[in-house]
């Protein structure tokens, strides 16, 4: 299997998302994935934007000017039938029509869509540490061991605690990248579950606000000139106690 450069990844990624790729190229990029966390960064934010854009727009008939005209400029040969319905199946039609749509729809929603996208990247980030064997980077249930392993890897001091006596043990921690910078990600157990808890700065306090997608729950906060994430497939009361736990949220 070839070995791809950052750059090579970087512009099939795309095709990647959209499973375009054929087998040996889409593995390709997947070991680059596993491997490189910038690059798996933004592929989940090209997965987000995906998934939120499929979520939301909807397929409507091109007027029969616009499809005249692209008509036209597609030439004879990429000519369909006439249909009283617009055919998306041809990508230069789609693309014409879409991204009209696309342009306003990201327009009228950005401010929403931002922490949903968000959301997903916190999402893909959880499940990835589940699957890849890759949960932490230190394994401790020592506070005093986890926190200093960060010196030097991050600009910023996160806040480990260690919660077992609240049924919360620290499992460790891993650095990782979420919005177009490192993270820290400091993992907790409960029962069987895993919590993430993915932390950077932030100035000013922010109310937790509670998202679910894929079966899991996200819960989106800042406190004490921190901005976190906490998911897991908990019960959304149980994510709630852990937060208050932590003093991210009033009990």
């Amino acid at each position: 299997m070839t070995e791809l450069s950052h750059r090579e990844v970087r512009e099939r990624l795309s095709a990647h998302v959209d499973e375009e790729l054929d087998p040996v190229a889409s593995a390709e990029v997947a070991a680059h994935l596993r491997a490189c966390a910038e690059c798996a960064g933004e592929a989940a934010r090209l997965g987000s934007l995906r998934t939120t854009l499929r979520g939301h727009l909807e397929a409507h008939a091109a007027p029969d000017p616009l499809r005249a005209r692209i008509e036209v400029l597609l030439g004879p040969t990429h000519r369909p039938e006439r249909r009283r319905s617009f055919s998306w199946k041809p990508a230069a039609w789609a693309g014409a029509v879409a991204f009209a749509t696309i342009v306003g729809f990201l327009l009228a929603r950005a401010p929403i869509d931002a922490e949903q996208a968000l959301a997903q990247e916190v999402v893909s980030s959880h499940v990835r540490s589940l699957m890849a064997s890759h949960l932490t980077d230190v394994t401790s249930t020592d506070q005093h061991t986890v926190k200093p392993w960060f010196d030097g890897k991050i600009d910023f001091a996160p806040p480990v605690q260690d919660l077992a006596p609240q049924g919360f043990p620290l499992l460790g921690g891993r650095l990782d990248y979420l919005d177009g910078h490192p993270v820290a990600a400091l993992v907790y157990g409960r029962r069987k579950h895993v919590i993430n808890l993915f932390v950077w700065p932030r100035s000013g306090d922010r109310d937790p606000h509670q998202i679910t997608l894929q079966g899991y729950h996200a819960l989106h906060g800042a406190r004490n000139g921190m901005e976190y994430w906490a998911v897991s497939d908990l019960q959304a009361s149980e994510l709630q106690s852990f937060v208050q736990e932590l003093g991210l949220a009033s009990k």
